[in-house]
């Protein structure tokens, strides 16, 4: 019986979802298309697998085929990010960043990360989060009316004064590059571990478009399998050095890093990996060893910076005055005077898909914040380059300054329907 069949109402749903995704511009810049071939591994029989342990080391029998699907996952993602070791298993970003914190720290300890105003992740220490309340989170800021850059020296005094235990880097709204370089001298002078969250930014890593913190030394690279690396929502742990048994507890040394992460996630986090999972994450990182997926990287970093230039261009105000990734954040309040929130909903009316965003040190709530955050991966994904940025950026502004006319809203709309029935998205499905 298939799901038309017997669930027509979430049948219904999917559908309606898949033709949002076709006829809509996603613009969120965490979000992406799959390839056909992630989604058939992702909907495969591994689902059906318990597998508790690593490939070679199960607590279930059955595992032949499992341990070959993680395997191949594992040293794909080795190759990809020029690493030792990699993790497949975390469930997601969160999960993985709290493997890592749990391995090395205990109760109180102290963490030197982002500011969340200023672009750090929830994981990284906000205080309605578990990990917020367990550990001690110390933040840095970065100078927007300086493109954004990071005082390393009041970085330094931080870090000097606080005594962390990990340095962290990494961002969820964030437009410019890390020198890991500096990250690294600071946490070197005061005996930290050196982590870096690439969540967003993995594929563009991947794809050689931007920097990779094992070349500047780095201890740990946490990065999601979605976002930029185009595959299923899951997260890696990446590190240097050869893991050893991780069902013997190993002394808490850099050395050991690898077996201290696995023991970490299993059996100290997570119980059985979701392998369907790990198939699709097997299948992307594939993906991204092939010639075409740097190409891809590339453009999405060149129609990053194509749509914010025509942004600012137009009038639009974007923190740090522009990208060096994917993604950019616009203050529209300063720009158009609309709330995040209201010019979210104004540009879904659009057709454009974006998210709220705060600014940094914003004086608006979260759920009603100064800006909202926009990013090319999806839009690149489907093929659509610079001269599709500009036309964009054009419905954007209009939109926004006409979030009051319905008229001028459903004409954008049109128009963006227009354009991507020239990109066709899932032709198969």
């Amino acid at each position: 019986m298939n799901l038309n069949t017997f669930d027509p109402e979430i049948a219904n749903a999917i559908i309606n979802e898949l033709n949002r995704q076709r006829s809509g511009l996603e613009m969120i810049p965490s979000e992406n298309f799959v390839s056909e071939a992630v989604l058939e591994a992702l909907g495969s029989i591994m689902t059906n697998k318990y597998s508790e342990g690593f490939p070679g080391r199960r607590y279930y029998g059955g595992n032949e085929f499992t341990d070959q699907v993680e395997t191949l996952a594992i040293e794909r993602a080795k190759t990809i990010f020029r690493c030792d070791h990699a993790n497949v298993q975390p469930l997601s970003g969160s999960p993985m960043n709290q493997a890592v914190y749990l391995a090395f720290l205990k109760p109180g300890d102290t963490i030197l990360g982002m500011d969340l105003s200023h672009g750090g992740h929830l994981t990284h220490g906000a205080p309605v989060s578990h990990m917020g309340k367990l550990f001690n989170f110390v933040r840095y800021k970065t100078h927007p009316e300086n493109l954004g850059k990071i005082d390393f020296d009041e970085l330094t005094r931080i870090a000097k004064e606080t005594k962390p235990k990990i340095v962290l880097c990494g961002y969820t709204s964030y437009p410019r590059d890390y020198d890991y370089a500096d990250f690294k001298k600071v946490a070197d002078e005061v005996g930290a571990i050196t982590m870096a969250d690439v969540a967003h930014i993995g594929g563009l890593i991947a794809g050689g478009a931007m920097r990779n913190p094992f070349d500047y030394g780095f201890d740990i690279v946490t990065t999601t399998t979605h976002k930029t690396l185009r595959g299923p929502r899951g997260g890696i742990i990446l590190s240097k050095g050869k893991p050893g048994n991780p069902f013997k507890e190993p002394e808490m040394t850099k050395e050991n890093i690898p077996t201290i992460l696995d023991r970490s996630v299993f059996p100290g986090l997570q119980g059985g990996p979701h392998m369907n999972n790990i198939a699709a994450i097997a299948v992307a990182l594939k993906e991204a060893m092939q010639p075409e997926f740097k190409v891809y990287a590339h453009q999405v970093i060149a129609n990053a910076k194509v749509l914010a230039n025509e942004l600012i261009k137009q009038g639009m105000k974007l923190v740090t005055d522009g990208t060096d990734n994917h993604m950019m954040v616009a203050n529209t309040i300063a720009s158009f005077g609309i709330d995040g929130t209201s010019a979210e909903k104004t540009l879904e009316h659009a057709g454009i898909t974006v998210n709220k965003q705060v600014i940094p040190d914003d004086p608006l709530p979260p759920y009603k914040p100064s800006g909202i955050r926009i990013g090319t991966p999806a839009l690149t994904t489907r093929g659509m380059k610079e001269d599709e940025m500009r036309t964009i950026a054009g419905w954007i502004v209009e939109a926004i300054k006409n979030h009051d006319k319905p008229e001028v809203l459903e004409n954008i709309h049109a128009q963006v329907k227009n354009m991507t029935a020239k990109f066709p998205l899932y032709p198969d499905l």
